[in-house]
């Protein structure tokens, strides 16, 4: 054997060994656990709490409580509006909406032909409460709305659920009677895989955000419910972020839930240093802070020898982003005819929703990172208002406050107007910035630099003269965003005062910095350990869903503060919450045959297609021969859908059904479903109704060559 050739075999020998070694790994290593099983959607009904939705538009009226609904959408809106806060800087609404003419939702055909006279709306809630009695909304409640079909299809938080909770409001028109029931979440979580809202990637090319689609929306000559039909990226960027965010609750809820532990003392307080960790990053802005030893042992280290027992492999958190798609790609003209117009609303496969989307990454025990991750994701559950209260409280509690000294240099040559600060000293300490002068004394100024022992590091802090000043000495606040400035260990930095030299034939002088800090935080964690200590540990720090509204109430109330404005009480006296369950319709038996077939697609379709909603199609609703006739109606679509099992992934025009992510729910997985015989007795069905009614098998290739959308609709005419 040549030299050469003996050094590629043994390259290729090196190189087949370590594919050896890397699959024996790979086989060793634990599976994450998904946070949510897109398999197992839960209860249709909350067992406990109601979604916000619910609460918010709950009222009480000559004894009889209701949901009650503004009309026109404009109206609604503004309900939702006035509830949230409003940034006088941004020309941004507070409620996020957006107009999808041409969607992926299950209502993207409810306006064929006119798509762009009645787009759909999408909104999203991403600010905090204007006042302390407003429910928290932000990134927990999403609305869809389609004029034409009038139903508003709604996705809320149920805090008490831990969970989103997925609504339809029928008949939501003028002169209409709305009525708000609970959706089939093995429907929802056929797109909503985490159980909670999705939306596309950037550049967010189905919504108005597109020129293109805008144009059309504009040349329609109608109104949207006050949305401007020209619109930047900025709405569907918040609207992204805001998803973003409500993906991660379920991961944030679960590691609370059972992090932790069991509902021993020992797991109470650990939930009880996670709360103050929570309050912690909220007070102090999102600082990076570092855990003190009591902090590891009760927090840490419990939540890492939890998590490598309970998920070995980690958690796998949902991942909320779609496909950006461009409805209009290679569209120079919106065609004129039906036809056309009907085409541009396929869905190919590779855009589709349903198709199943892998986790996006994983929650580890041992990550530097995870306990960072749930401390942030927990503080997403501390509202604006609250926070502000805990800051008013602290504010009023005496403490010994702590002052640090910095020596500064101070130029006050360039320009006379202001004076230059640099205040340095040991353990990284420094401050920098300036002092503005009015004849030759201070009367405020800016940092843009402060870095204080324990983590803290803000940047552009505001400076507030507090008293008089002399030309040699002012004292100040500092404020960030209009608040007091707090280290990354939640306190507050109090008053800093700047004294120079007397130096006066220099313009570089010597001085010094006194910074004071109020020791607030610990005031707040003595207070937590009460709660953990108190009779009432078990149910707030209980291994179940983080129960927000109760545990502030309890803080507040502990610190002396009072119980905060309660929100939303008429929902406590609503009745059940509603399932639409479709009537069983009576019909005259369409014979053994028909009845053959329905309960041949009934396990695997019932679901999503047994309903009393016409999207997605319910061909399975109503009595037998009513049954049997859309079966046949369907045929054409029922067969692609099931005959795309055959494609290959990459060449699907469509996503096969069932889809692969609700496969697990049957015991069965994309292959082996491709494979079964349940499959193979559906698709001879369907074929045979096809044969029977063209004088030929159907052909795929055949079948698709005007477009999926050109097919004949599922249900017929009425």
């Amino acid at each position: 054997m040549s030299p050469r050739k003996a050094l590629l075999t043994g390259l290729l020998g090196l190189v087949c060994a370590w594919a050896a070694v890397v699959q024996v790994l790979a086989a060793e290593l634990p599976t994450p656990v998904r946070v949510v099983d897109p398999a197992d959607p839960g209860e249709n009904l909350p067992s406990r709490g109601r979604s916000l939705f619910d609460r918010i538009f709950a009222v009480t009226r000559g004894g009889q409580t209701k949901i009650d609904l503004p009309f026109p959408f404009e109206l609604l809106l503004a309900r939702l509006d006035a509830q949230l806060q409003s940034d006088p800087a941004s020309a941004l609404p507070p409620a996020k909406r957006v107009l999808i003419p041409l969607g992926r939702s299950l209502q993207r055909t409810a306006a064929a032909p006119d798509y762009f006279a009645y787009p759909r709306v999408v909104v999203a809630i991403d600010r905090q409460p204007a006042t302390a009695a407003a429910p928290l909304l932000k990134d927990r409640l999403y609305i869809g709305y389609q004029e034409k079909s009038a139903i508003l299809e709604i996705i809320s938080y149920n805090e008490d659920a831990g969970r989103f909770e997925f609504q339809l409001v029928k008949d939501y028109r003028a002169g209409g009677k709305p009525r708000v029931i609970y959706a089939n979440r093995t429907l929802c979580f056929a797109c909503h895989q985490n159980g909670s809202p999705i939306f596309s990637r950037a550049l967010w090319d189905e919504t108005n955000a597109n020129p293109q689609v805008a144009a059309l929306l504009l040349a329609s000559g109608r109104r949207f419910y006050g949305i401007a039909p020209e619109r930047g990226i900025d709405i569907p960027y918040a609207i992204d972020n805001a998803t973003e965010r409500a993906n991660g609750f379920a991961l944030t809820q679960h590691l609370w839930r059972e992090g932790c532990g069991a509902t021993d003392r020992a797991a109470q307080r650990c939930r009880a240093g996670l709360f103050a960790a929570a309050l912690r990053h909220a007070l102090s802005g999102g600082q990076p802070w570092a855990p003190d030893a009591r902090f590891e042992q009760t927090v840490a280290a419990p939540l890492r020898d939890e998590g490598r027992r309970r998920w070995p492999g980690g958690l796998a958190a949902g991942n909320p982003d779609i496909p950006n798609r461009n409805p209009l790609q290679g569209v120079a003209n919106w065609p004129p005819d039906r036809a056309g117009q009907l085409a541009l609303a396929h869905v190919p496969a590779r855009f589709d929703p349903l198709l199943p989307r892998p986790p996006r990454g994983s929650w580890q025990a041992d990550d530097p990172d995870g306990l960072r991750q749930l401390v942030t994701g927990l503080a997403e559950f501390v509202a604006d208002p609250d926070r502000l209260r805990l800051e008013s409280s602290l504010a009023r509690t005496p403490t010994a406050p702590l002052r640090v000294t910095l020596p500064c240099r101070i130029d006050a040559s360039v320009p006379a107007s202001r004076w230059a600060l640099r205040c340095a000293a040991k353990g990284g300490m420094l401050l920098e910035g300036s002092l503005f002068l009015h004849s030759g004394r201070p009367t405020g100024g800016q940092l843009t630099r402060l870095t204080l022992p324990g983590g803290t590091a803000l940047n552009n802090l505001e400076l507030m003269l507090i008293g008089q000043a002399t030309p040699s000495r002012a004292t100040l606040l500092a404020q960030a965003g209009g608040r007091p400035a707090r280290t990354a260990e939640g306190n507050a930095i109090g008053r800093i005062e700047f004294r120079r030299g007397a130096d006066p034939t220099s313009s570089d002088y010597s001085g010094e910095a006194s910074v004071e800090i109020r020791q607030e935080f610990p005031v707040l964690e003595q207070a937590i350990d009460r709660l953990a200590a108190g009779p009432e540990a078990a149910t707030l720090f209980a291994p179940a869903p983080l129960p927000r509204e109760k545990l502030f109430a309890a803080l507040f109330a502990e610190l002396g503060a009072g119980a905060p404005t309660p929100c939303c009480q008429a929902a406590r006296l609503l009745l059940p919450p509603e399932l639409e369950v479709p009537a069983v319709a009576s019909g005259q038996s369409p014979g053994a045959a028909g009845e053959t077939a329905a309960r041949a697609f009934h396990p695997y379709c019932a679901a999503c297609h047994q309903t009393a909603e016409t999207f997605p199609p319910n061909f399975l609703q109503g009595g037998p021969a009513e049954v049997a006739s859309k079966l046949r109606h369907c045929a054409p679509r029922i067969y692609v859908r099931l005959a795309m099992a055959d494609v290959a992934q990459e060449q699907r025009e469509k996503t096969p059904m069932p889809p692969a992510s609700v496969l697990p729910a049957f015991a069965t997985d994309a292959r082996a479903w491709r494979e079964s015989p349940a499959r193979a007795v559906l698709l001879t069905l369907v074929e045979d109704w096809l044969h029977g009614e063209t004088g030929h098998p159907p052909q795929l290739k055949a079948m698709l060559a005007g477009g999926y959308e050109a097919l004949r609709p599922c249900l017929p005419p009425h």
